[in-house]
């Protein structure tokens, strides 16, 4: 399969991971260069308490600014549903682009009605400085990017591949954690299960970066791993595993998990590219929809 960038260039890869919500946010550093782009940052919030602080998006921007890179890019791979995003905080101390798939209408649209939005919310993905297609590509310095369209999770979920390495959002996680659940609206197991064989077909020694690690059976945390590793071992779509058995499979497992604990706060502000809504007054606030979700 021909892919738009090259997929020999190796960039240096930084996670940053937050226990709090198990993520790992990146810094992906061209190679040639000292510009760099970040993947999935996270905002920290003390739900019960109302109070969002910055130490997870600070440690990145120190790391940036400590390494005197530039920041060309602020990536989602998706509207995360349980952390939320640093984008803005983040762009507003460093600069860069926020960029999101190009399906985030569907999920501004879908969530608007549910979270009763009014008018002034734009369902048109104004919020975000770049609305990526499938194949659309970018630069982070001299390396360039590409999006490929991964919808399942959700359906404005994206792969990001730079070089050698892919970043895979909730597509797909380790080996032994298999995948993530496809029962949010918009969801759906089949397309997750196409879209899995779809980042499958990169090269085999391509790195793979999750988004989320829960430590399986007490392992350590763990987030790389590679596209011949994922063929062979993931326990859900790996070796032999077939498209009716993954749908099978993950529609049953999905009825049995609760909500993510953040996906209140995290789906109202991740659709503003992480910006928080405000009352009629202009104060901060966030709604909870009754029986909705």
């Amino acid at each position: 399969m021909k892919y738009p960038v090259d997929l020999t260039v190796t960039p240096d890869v930084s996670p940053h991971f937050d226990q709090a919500t198990n993520t790992i946010s990146y810094i992906v550093k061209d190679p040639n260069s000292n510009h760099c782009a970040i993947i999935d940052s996270v905002m920290d919030i003390d739900y019960a308490a109302g109070r969002i602080t910055s130490d997870a998006a600070d440690k990145l921007i120190a790391e940036i600014t400590d390494r005197g890179l530039i920041l060309d890019w602020i990536i989602e791979t998706h509207v995360h549903a349980d952390h939320l995003s640093a984008a803005p905080y983040i762009q507003q101390k460093l600069g860069g682009k926020i960029g999101v798939g190009e399906k985030i209408l569907v999920i501004q649209e879908t969530f608007g009605k549910i979270f009763n939005e009014g008018t002034e919310f734009q369902r048109d993905g104004s919020q975000f400085d770049a609305l990526f297609k499938d194949g659309d590509t970018y630069m982070v310095g001299d390396m360039q990017g590409f999006a490929m369209f991964t919808p399942g999770h959700t359906p404005a979920c994206n792969v990001h591949v730079m070089g050698n390495a892919a970043f895979a959002g909730d597509t797909l996680f380790m080996p032994d954690g298999g995948s993530a659940r496809a029962d949010f609206p918009g969801g759906d197991a089949g397309e997750l299960y196409d879209s899995i064989q779809k980042v499958l077909s990169l090269p085999d020694e391509t790195r793979l970066f999750m988004c989320h690690d829960y430590a399986p059976n007490g392992r350590v945390i763990a987030w790389e791993t590679t596209v011949a590793e994922q063929k062979s071992d993931n326990i859900h779509v790996g070796g032999d595993k077939t498209r009716d058995d993954f749908i099978k499979f993950r529609t049953e497992r999905d009825a049995t998990l609760a909500m993510p604990k953040l996906i209140i706060p995290s789906l109202q502000i991740n659709m503003r590219a992480g910006e928080v809504p405000t009352d009629d007054d202009g104060n901060p606030q966030l709604k909870v929809p009754i029986n909705a979700l």
